[in-house]
C-alpha cells in the first residue's frame, strides 16, 4: 500500500485554494503564506474552515488563518494564539482585512505571526 505524506497534501490543498481565490487576492495570499511561513519556519499549513490555518503540527489547534469570504481576505489571530491588549483597551487585536499588500504589511504580518506562537 503506498504511503502518502499528509504534510505536503496539506501544503498542496492550501497552495491550491490560494490559487482559487478571486483576484486580487492569489497574488496577496501567496505572499501571506511566505511570510506567515517564513516567520514560523516549523509551521504547518492546512486547510480550516475553508481556508488556510496555520498550527505546530497537524493535529494542533490553528492559531493564525487567512480567508476570502464573499470577496473580502482577512487575516487573523485565533483564541488559541497570544494576542496583547490594544493601549488603553480591554480588546485584543485578533482580525484584520486585507486587499492590497507591502513590504511594511507584511513586516506587521510576521510580527504578529511571532507574537500568536510566543
Amino acid at each position: 500500500m503506498p504511503t502518502t505524506d499528509k504534510a505536503a497534501d496539506d501544503l498542496q490543498a492550501v497552495l491550491d485554494k490560494i490559487a482559487s481565490w478571486p483576484d486580487p487576492f492569489p497574488a496577496i495570499g501567496a505572499q501571506l503564506h511566505e511570510t506567515i511561513l517564513s516567520a514560523g519556519p516549523k509551521l504547518k499549513p492546512r486547510l480550516w474552515y475553508g481556508g488556510c490555518g496555520y498550527a505546530t503540527g497537524r493535529s494542533t489547534p490553528v492559531v493564525v488563518f487567512v480567508r476570502v469570504d464573499d470577496g473580502v481576505m482577512s487575516f487573523g489571530v485565533t483564541e488559541k494564539g497570544t494576542s496583547e491588549r490594544e493601549d488603553g483597551s480591554l480588546l485584543r487585536p485578533a482580525a484584520w482585512y486585507v486587499d492590497e499588500m507591502d513590504a511594511r504589511t507584511l513586516d506587521r504580518v510576521a510580527d504578529l505571526v511571532r507574537a500568536a506562537f510566543a
